[in-house]
């Protein structure tokens, strides 16, 4: 599977975002987006510089396509992204449980642009969505939302995401920490106390 699946194009829309408060939560949305399947971060409003930088040094070290953007109106972003025939999945937990829309939403091959808000969300997102879906009826974190939302989106094949030009990859081990790239390779690394009694 290649990130955004048959769909193409699958954006993440985060809304709200306040530098002096989201950096780090804001930061977790993108990387939740990009290693849960989609292949784009939109940051609404004022481009925040050192979230954008860390991200798009994931995606060099990482791999992608992932596209990144700041600095636009969401209001716009929305309109143009279904004008142009995608359509807007908005995650509240005031909308419609996951479970009973996710059906649809999967099985139509149009683009999806997910919205997320970091407060309080405007009316108008919620009527221009073509979809208000909750994942649960309890507040949580966003974070966790989209994380839920993606996994059901993509029917959990994003764990074998192939990223292109990846300098980092990491491989599956039982203990210890193994990663290939970056002209290094490290071993096993055997965790402390494991280690067998000298005879």
């Amino acid at each position: 599977m290649k990130p955004g699946g048959v769909y193409g194009k699958v954006y993440v829309l985060r809304l709200g975002h306040r530098p002096e408060r989201d950096k780090r939560i804001t930061t977790h949305v993108a990387l939740v987006a990009r290693a849960f399947g989609a292949n784009g971060f939109v940051l609404e409003g004022d481009c925040d510089e050192s979230v954008m930088n860390s991200i798009a040094k994931v995606v060099e070290r990482w791999g992608g396509p992932f596209h990144l953007e700041c600095g636009v109106p969401g209001k716009s972003y929305v309109r143009a992204w279904k004008k142009s025939g995608g359509e807007v999945i908005h995650l509240t937990m005031y909308g419609v449980n996951v479970d009973d829309v996710i059906g649809v939403i999967a099985s139509s091959p149009r683009p999806k642009l997910i919205v997320v808000g970091a407060e309080k969300v405007e009316k108008y997102y919620y009527e221009e969505a073509d979809y208000n879906v909750s994942i649960g009826l309890q507040p949580h974190s966003e974070v966790a939302a989209l994380a839920i939302f993606l996994d059901r989106l993509f029917r959990g094949e994003w764990v074998y995401l192939e990223y292109e030009g990846a300098r980092l990859r990491i491989i599956e081990a039982v203990r210890g920490k193994r990663v290939e790239g970056e002209g290094r390779k490290r071993p096993p690394q055997e965790p402390r106390g494991l280690r067998e009694a000298p005879s």
